[in-house]
This record gives structure tokens, C-alpha cells and sequence, in this order.
């Protein structure tokens, strides 16, 4: 039998999906020596290096990939009880406001919907902005959770990733790379480019992609959302990289999703809420929630 503690799981498990000592610190407002002093109890209980020092950064040996799964899925089981617990003490009423940007609403609702089975007498208020706003909103506090795919680094917020977010290439079913298979970043970036407006985080996140490669992709139409990119990929104008989420509500043979080198780009979404601001009852357990079913929902086909 080990004996290890919930704390050293939690703690753990951090350090796994940060893969820094220091990252895991600052997200769990601990300090370096504590959370190094917990994984060598940790490992020690185990018997076995669960974790080697590259540099600033870290990386799991094979007894480490094993325990981190066994740990979310411990920490995810005593969410779900706490979340029980919770429903069945009653939560009869309350306020949750939620922000999300545009292509969060391809998921948000249906978790929403989850949540509002839970906790019936809770009133939902959804708003629904491109990133622009939502950080702007965010800056004021103006609501009480923000579901983002990429957390800002110039304002002081706490982030929680909850679910992957893979980005991915669409194109027409006939477009004539739709079953070619490791295309090249220097063939595609010569393909006409639908794309969102500057400041997207989907945008970024491809221009990255590229850039690492030398390579700049010049759009040939910049639409504000999108629906509008899925209507102007069916019409044959270009490709676009879009959230896998967004095309949940499609038939899968309505667009072609190319096997590209780099993709999917894998990312995350995050719940984000003000640093400095407390939770409300209602919000925390709504993020509770949205911890202890994201993994469970990011299982289903997207």
C-alpha cells in the first residue's frame, strides 16, 4: 500500500502538466522548496524517480506517466463527490456570470446545460466576445469567470486548464490536399489563407507555427468569425485553421481535415478569473465543475 497524501497527488500533478517545479509553485501559491521537499516524499513513498531535471524544466520517467494518470483520475473522482456533496446540500440559487469567446460557444452551452441539471435555481448570464473584449472585460473584473483558449500575460489572473483545445486544417472535401498525407508547412503556406482577425488566438498561435519555420503565410481574406470561415471554405476560397470544437455540429464529411505537419496544434482551454478577486459560491463550484467534467467531456469525439 502507498502511503501518499491528496496533497502530494495534487501538488504532483501540477508539476506534471506545467513540467517546472516553479510553474507548479506559482500556481498553487506554494514556494520552490515545498513543492520539491513534497516530490521527494512522494518519491520516495513510491520507490522510484518519478520525475529528471532538464534544465529549468522537467520531465517524467516511466513510473511518473504511470502515477500522474492514476493521480487525475483520484483528484477527478473526489471533485465529482465534493460536487455531490454540494448538489446535495443545495444550491438553491445564486448568480453565475460567464464570458467566452466566440468559438467556446461550440462546448460551452452543453456544459452549461450539465450544470444547470445540478443546480436548477442558479441563474446563467453567457457573454459572448471575440478576445479583444473578453480581455477587456476581464481588465475590469466585469464578470465572474472568462473562458478563454489562451490566458493573458499582462494581466494578473489566475488561469485553470480544463480541456484541450486541438486546432486543426479544414478545407473543401475537394480541395486537391484533402488526402494527401504529411503535408509539408512550405506547401500549405503557398495555399490561399482564410483566416480571423489580427489579435486572434487561433491566428497566433498558426503564425508561431510558421514562423518557427521560416515561413510567413499571407491571408487571402480575413473574416470576423467563424462561421463566416467554415461558409468561405465550403465556397471554395481557401483553407483556415480552426478550433476541432467548432465543427462539432458538422457532418464529417463536410470538410476535409488535412494531415499537416505541426497539426493539430494542441492547446488548452482555460477558466480565468481575476487574481485578486474571491469566487463567488456559485462560480467556484461551477469552475469545480467545469475541472471535474472537462477531462471527462474532452474524451468525446470533437
Amino acid at each position: 500500500m502507498l502511503h501518499v497524501t491528496i496533497r502530494q497527488l495534487k501538488i504532483f500533478e501540477a508539476v506534471a502538466r506545467q513540467l517546472s517545479i516553479t510553474r507548479a509553485a506559482e500556481e498553487l501559491h506554494l514556494s520552490q522548496p515545498a513543492v520539491s521537499m513534497q516530490m521527494k516524499k512522494l518519491a520516495e513513498a513510491v520507490g522510484q524517480p518519478l520525475m529528471e531535471q532538464e534544465g529549468k524544466r522537467v520531465r517524467l520517467t516511466g513510473a511518473g506517466q504511470e502515477l500522474v494518470g492514476t493521480a487525475r483520475e483520484v483528484l477527478m473522482s473526489l471533485k465529482r463527490f465534493e460536487l455531490g456533496l454540494v448538489a446535495r446540500k443545495g444550491l438553491s440559487s445564486g448568480y453565475l456570470r460567464l464570458a467566452a469567446i466566440t468559438t467556446a460557444t461550440y462546448f460551452v452551452p452543453r456544459l452549461l446545460g450539465e450544470f444547470a441539471k445540478l443546480y436548477p435555481g442558479v441563474k446563467v448570464t453567457l457573454r459572448v466576445a471575440n478576445r479583444e473584449q473578453a480581455l477587456e472585460s476581464l481588465a475590469g473584473g466585469l464578470e465572474d469567470l472568462y473562458v478563454l483558449g489562451q490566458p493573458p500575460e499582462d494581466l494578473p489572473v489566475t488561469a485553470e486548464p480544463f480541456m484541450t483545445n486541438p486546432l486543426v486544417v479544414i478545407a473543401h472535401p475537394d480541395h486537391a490536399l484533402a488526402h494527401k498525407r504529411r503535408i509539408p508547412l512550405r506547401q500549405l503556406a503557398d495555399q490561399p489563407w482564410l483566416m480571423r482577425e489580427p489579435g486572434s488566438g487561433t491566428r497566433k498561435a498558426v503564425e508561431r507555427l510558421f514562423a518557427g519555420k521560416g515561413l510567413a503565410i499571407v491571408p487571402r481574406m480575413e473574416l470576423g468569425g467563424n462561421e463566416a470561415i467554415k461558409q468561405a471554405v465550403l465556397a471554395e476560397l481557401g483553407i483556415a485553421v480552426l478550433s476541432q470544437h467548432t465543427l462539432a455540429l458538422h457532418r464529417s464529411d463536410q470538410f476535409a481535415i488535412l494531415d499537416a505537419e505541426g497539426f493539430p496544434i494542441l492547446r488548452q482551454w482555460h477558466a480565468v478569473y481575476p487574481a485578486r478577486k474571491p469566487l463567488t459560491v456559485v462560480a467556484r463550484t461551477f469552475l469545480d465543475f467545469l475541472l471535474a467534467y472537462g477531462r471527462e467531456y474532452d474524451t468525446r469525439p470533437a
